[in-house]
């Protein structure tokens, strides 16, 4: 998946850094609750929370997503808008998310969150660099490497459905979908 961008100012955030240039477990207010959140780019925007100042441990099957996801997603501090990981730590090793995708909302998997997931986990201090990440579609292998700083991601991979794109001829829908 390639390196990770901590740097506040080129994830977009404009949450202000509290480590380095980074923004690590900083608080911010969502609907009316002070949420934890650590920001991370992987090509695109991450805000990760692992909990609130008041409940350090959450419970994804418990977050109401489609209420939550949006607060989230257009919050002024994410000038572009963003995607948003609910985790779950279970282990050092072992965490379970669930994420809104900025503009798609609610999503089975997202492999580029799961990846953000462990880098914010990371540097939070809360694993390892190797994670097992169950979503709902499935778990997903995530190792941040430090020989090279970047991103590995292994895991099941399927089809989606087929459609008939206008203006592509058969070949097309028989070698791409």
């Amino acid at each position: 998946m390639g390196e990770p961008v901590v740097k506040a100012s080129d994830i977009p955030t404009k949450i202000p850094p509290n480590k380095n240039e980074s923004v690590v477990k900083a608080q911010i207010e969502v609907d009316g609750v002070n949420c934890n959140v650590t920001c991370v780019s992987m090509g695109n925007p991450h805000c990760v929370t692992f909990g609130t100042t008041e409940n350090q441990n959450l419970l994804v099957d418990e977050i109401n997503l489609a209420d939550i996801g949006p607060k989230f997603e257009h919050h002024t501090l994410f000038p572009a808008r963003t995607n948003t990981e609910f985790v779950q730590v279970f282990s050092r090793s072992h965490l379970k998310m669930r994420v809104w995708e900025r503009g798609a909302g609610a999503t089975l998997a997202c492999g580029t969150g799961a990846c953000a997931a462990v880098v914010a986990a990371i540097l939070e201090g809360l694993s390892e660099r190797n994670c097992s990440v169950d979503l709902p579609g499935g778990p997903l292998e995530i190792e941040w490497r430090e020989e090279d700083n970047h991103v590995y991601m292994t895991g099941p991979a399927s089809g989606g459905t087929r459609r008939n794109i206008q203006g592509y001829p058969k070949f097309f829908y028989d070698t791409f979908i």
